[in-house]
């Protein structure tokens, strides 16, 4: 049994409902609830839910659970792509294959040089990213990257294509602890449009990798949607699905979501978002996944301005990215190609740490031996 077949039940689900035809009443009523099923968190992605006084009381148990199961703290953490070399065609993305941007890899003595840089801004979990590429970033690639950068950093989380669970279990052993995949959509009828040439456009391949990362024993697997794909309100309900599908199989591993909003890219796709998503939107999204799973990781990135990043601390995220890069390298020497979407929180790794403390959070570094 995969997460495909919780897919299928909730396929049809009637929607339009459950978003437009709940009260303020009804989520007023599932806030409390001790246990959530799947309706429950449709509830809490209904428009009812945006409803100032509502949103509130969201807001307030968002921020009692969240101190409650990870205390005052934000893990910090910085991207680290080793690659833009890319054979997919995705439509919505500045690394598609045929998009006529500067492309890089690094060698062995580049990765080294970016370990040690990240190491001296004071970070220490990394996640290193590539396009979706075999035969330019090999598993083997991937791997001594992960020796290399373990010798400046103590957590490295993979953000790769999918692999088998050999290789998996291959670079959980050369040392890579974490797991980062987008489904990017769970809508299976859209995605075959969106992803119409390369390896990704194996829809079930690329749902069922997160579980294959459980498999192979990695201490955190974190997933998300592409919100603005498609209706983001559907998509945040099956990443809550997903994610609760493998806190409940694999209690072993830390399970988090990740909630990007589509951003501007280098490059020319000709893609327009299929779907507004506001700041009040991404704000329901994150009450939501708290309200529906209290021990569920829930990271923010610099895709988001720094304004709307602080005023999320306490509302349920636990990690944010600082100190970001989006081109290959750049935190040692000048990057080597042109980023995947346009950065909008530029805050460095001090800056951001401020901001944490100044709401009277503590920003981590380093959480674990």
């Amino acid at each position: 049994m995969s997460f495909y077949n919780t897919y299928k039940k909730y396929k049809n689900y009637d929607f339009e409902t459950a978003f437009t035809e709940t009260t303020s009443e009804d989520v007023l009523r599932i806030i409390n609830k001790p246990v959530k099923k799947p309706e429950d968190l449709a509830v809490l992605l209904s428009e009812a839910a945006q409803e100032p006084e509502v949103l509130e009381a969201m807001a307030q148990e968002a921020n009692r659970i969240t101190e409650r199961f990870f205390g005052r703290t934000i893990t910090l953490f910085t991207p680290l792509y080793l690659s833009n070399v890319c054979d997919n065609g995705c439509v919505y993305c500045g690394f598609n294959r045929n998009n006529p941007v500067k492309r890089g890899i690094l060698t062995p003595e580049e990765i080294e040089a970016e370990g040690r840089a990240i190491r001296e801004s004071g970070i220490r979990h990394v996640i290193i990213l590539t396009g979706e590429s075999r035969r330019a970033t090999p598993p083997e690639y991937v791997a001594q990257a992960v020796r290399i950068l373990k010798k400046y950093v103590d957590s490295v989380i993979i953000e790769i294509y999918s692999l088998t669970e050999p290789e998996y279990e291959m670079l959980f052993e050369a040392g890579a602890e974490g797991f980062t995949m987008f489904q990017e959509t769970y809508n299976e009828d859209i995605y075959p449009a969106l992803h119409p040439i390369g390896e990704k456009a194996d829809y079930r391949k690329r749902l069922d990798s997160p579980e294959l990362a459980c498999k192979a024993g990695y201490n955190t697997v974190n997933l998300g949607a592409l919100l603005g794909l498609d209706d983001w309100r559907r998509d945040t309900f099956f990443t809550g699905l997903h994610a609760k599908y493998l806190q409940d199989k694999y209690p072993g591993s830390d399970i988090a979501v990740s909630i990007p909003r589509i951003c501007e890219h280098e490059g020319v796709t000709g893609y327009n978002a299929a779907c507004s998503v506001k700041d009040i939107d991404l704000v329901q999204a994150m009450l939501a996944y708290r309200l529906f799973l209290p021990r569920l990781g829930i990271t923010i990135s610099t895709r988001e301005p720094a304004a709307l990043r602080d005023r999320l601390i306490g509302l349920g995220v636990t990690k944010m990215s600082a100190g970001s890069v989006t081109e290959v390298g750049g935190h040692a020497d000048e990057a080597k190609s042109d980023g995947q979407f346009e950065i909008t929180d530029t805050r460095s790794v001090e800056e951001m740490s401020e901001a944490i403390r100044a709401r009277g959070y503590q920003p981590v570094f380093k959480d674990w031996e």
